[in-house]
């Protein structure tokens, strides 16, 4: 109701107020802690396969026909070639740290029907004369590059050859029962701080990537230590008076009473952790 009407009437007066005392920060940060600590999320998170993104990788291509990816989108697509039978082998996964997983496969026709699913949300239709049916013309065992709670790993994946397109479409193999799906806000939580990363020569800073309003007032940035976990937050105010509706993203450091180490950092909004990685400021 309210970001609507905000919508509609710009020069209303529509303030509210993000700001918590750190009192009130660091109670948050321990009910964070007390319900991350050793939960089932924890656990996987630190040992298991979560997975960042999804299961279908376009990462590799370039360039993509614009009728390729509505069609895809939308779930055009036809088979015209004949699928390996044969299911492969489970697999040896070696993590960044060292440790082996050893993982179920799906055959060539589980990740065929899945990939060829349309979005759960399609924004722009196909045309009225239809869309361009995807022609698989072959199809091959292949690997491909994931990001996960535990690093950069490298995973079986199912390549797909398509009519007119240069590059292949790609699934990951690893069945769904080995992978964990990654941990969403509960309702009523929102994300204060959406990504971090360490900065060179300053062992004891993070640098924080956060949204705001335009019209926010940003005091700085906290922390809630312990000897696993890292809760951080971004104490901001909005204004009392009136503003747009457009979100900004910035950078701001955080100051820690001894190096990150091997801790997981968490958001203080969503009790969630927190993922490396920030992007360039725009130039």
């Amino acid at each position: 109701m309210i970001a609507s009407l905000c919508l509609v009437l710009l020069l209303a007066s529509c303030g509210w107020s993000h700001r918590v005392s750190p009192g009130r920060f660091e109670a948050r940060a321990r009910e964070v802690v007390a319900r991350w600590d050793g939960s089932a999320g924890d656990r996987a998170w630190r040992s298991g396969f979560v997975l960042l993104g999804g299961l279908q990788d376009r990462g590799g291509w370039t360039d993509p026909p614009a009728w390729a990816a509505l069609s895809a989108h939308n779930g055009v697509w036809k088979l015209a070639a004949e699928l390996p039978a044969d299911p492969l082998p489970e697999a040896r996964l070696r993590w960044p740290d060292g440790a082996v997983s050893v993982v179920p496969l799906v055959t060539a026709a589980d990740a065929y029907a899945e990939l060829s699913k349309p979005a759960d949300f399609i924004e722009e239709e196909c045309p009225a004369k239809g869309c361009r049916p995807l022609r698989v013309t072959g199809v091959e065992p292949g690997r491909t590059t994931l990001e996960t709670s535990r690093g950069t790993i490298r995973v079986p994946a199912w390549l797909f050859s398509v009519k007119g397109v240069e590059s292949k479409f790609v699934y990951v193999a690893v069945a769904p029962s080995a992978i964990t799906a990654r941990p969403q806000a509960e309702k009523g939580e929102f994300e204060e701080v959406r990504g971090f990363d360490l900065i060179a020569g300053k062992p004891h800073e993070l640098l924080l990537e956060y949204g705001h309003g335009s019209c926010d007032h940003v005091h700085g940035a906290r922390a809630y230590e312990t000897g696993k976990l890292v809760v951080v937050d971004v104490d901001e105010e909005g204004s009392s008076g009136p503003c747009n509706l457009m979100l900004k993203i910035a950078r701001i450091t955080v100051t820690l009473a001894r190096p990150l180490g091997d801790r997981l950092v968490l958001d203080s909004g969503t009790g969630l952790p927190v993922v490396r990685g920030v992007r360039p400021p725009r130039k």
